[in-house]
């Protein structure tokens, strides 16, 4: 995926630099090398260059997914006319269903060769829609997707406007109710998906694994909910009902006490992978809690889940983590990977693909969320190999 490795890492590139134009005497010299390390402005040319080419997410995906176009939407409207822009969130909205929920992407309709049970919709008989239902982040991502449309440009007035029926606000208003209505576990006041590997959209049960049936181990994990976290977070902003806002504010409150009741481990210092409904998928003698999910602590910090200090002691987890792994950056999935075989499909051995892989994707968020802490030195000496890769 490499549109989104590119621009997500120029993103965490522009953190840096405006954090080296505020810091103090004591850090003048760090400030210097980054403002003067040309590098960063080669890979934020490249991402530039990139993003002008399109939507989809990357060379080998031709589906504009929404959880991509919501790492790099920001880029998008700094290269390409913002009614581009606009449009490509629009269908998004087009293919909501009754229930509110969202697809992942789509693709046009001539082009729909992979092998998804695609969506169809007279509203948009161009595309083709599809959905991978083990994940629960599509709602979330497009929300936050819109909130970084509409602070980047300014056009607040995309917020009104009518898609059959329905302003583009009540229809993020709705799709965060599919997620209350159809993916909320009353028991632990969190939202569930299927079982996968952190951040991912595979379970374990099948040769593909991206289709929830009766197979599926269903589970709540700190990515999904970080993750509603954080589009709640973009929703209130939006909100100029004070009645729904303090509906929202609420929820959103109550969420986050119970994902730091139920999924943060504070003796050890990391979430726990998964707190199961109807049992894990694994065997009976596998300890998952020693895995460290990479990506859901980078979005549970970006959501405001961790202290600084606990930030402090999650990075150390993860440069550690990265060493034992041997692995190039940070932006491992996680540590260490499922075992070979736990997975039916063959890409997620150990180290591969979702099951330990190393994505930018997600090391730039880890990235952004130091800087964002206080954590300049710290960012600017792990996206180190994150900028070389990229550059190579």
């Amino acid at each position: 995926m490499k549109r989104i490795s590119v621009t997500l890492l120029f993103c965490s590139i522009l953190f840096l630099v405006t954090c080296s134009s505020k810091t103090g005497k004591e850090n003048r010299e760090l400030a210097l090398r980054i403002r003067n390390d040309q590098r960063l402005d080669r890979v934020r040319q490249m991402a530039y260059d990139l993003v002008k080419s399109g939507f989809n997410a990357g060379t080998s995906y031709g589906e504009v997914w929404i959880r991509d176009f919501n790492t790099f939407i920001e880029v998008s409207c700094e290269v390409l006319p913002h009614e581009q822009v606009r449009e490509k969130l629009l269908v998004f909205f087009k293919f909501q269903g009754s229930d509110g929920n969202i697809i992942d992407g789509y693709i046009p309709r001539e082009k729909a060769a992979v092998s998804y049970d695609f969506i169809y919709s007279d509203r948009v008989p161009q595309y083709a829609g599809h959905k991978n239902t083990v994940e629960t982040d599509q709602e979330a991502s497009l929300v936050q997707a819109v909130w970084k449309y509409v602070k980047k440009t300014g056009d607040t007035f995309f917020l009104q406007q009518d898609v059959f029926g329905e302003t583009v606000l009540d229809r993020m208003q709705r799709a965060m109710r599919f997620l209350l209505d159809n993916r909320f576990s009353q028991k632990y006041g969190l939202i569930w998906g299927a079982t996968t590997a952190d951040w991912g959209d595979v379970q374990p049960e099948h040769q593909w694994g991206v289709v929830l049936d009766e197979n599926s181990h269903l589970a709540i994990d700190i990515y999904d909910n970080a993750m509603f976290v954080i589009a709640l977070n973009d929703l209130i902003d939006l909100l100029d009902n004070e009645e729904a806002k303090t509906k929202w504010i609420s929820l959103r409150d109550e969420i986050k006490k119970n994902i730091r009741k139920h999924l943060w481990d504070e003796k050890a210092r990391k979430f726990i992978p998964h707190l199961y409904l109807d049992g894990s998928p694994f065997p009976a003698d596998f300890d998952e809690s020693k895995i460290y999910y990479h990506g859901g602590t980078a979005v549970a910090i970006e959501a405001g889940l961790l202290s600084r200090e606990e930030i402090a002691a999650v990075n150390a987890w993860m440069l550690e983590n990265q060493k034992k792994a041997g692995a190039q950056s940070i932006g491992l999935t996680l540590y260490p990977p499922y075992p070979k075989g736990y997975f039916k499909n063959p890409s997620m051995y150990p180290y591969g693909y979702q099951n330990g892989g190393d994505w930018t994707w997600f090391g730039g968020r880890m990235i952004q969320q130091l800087v964002r802490y206080g954590f300049a030195g710290e960012a600017y000496q792990e996206i180190q190999p994150m900028i070389d890769r990229v550059k190579e």
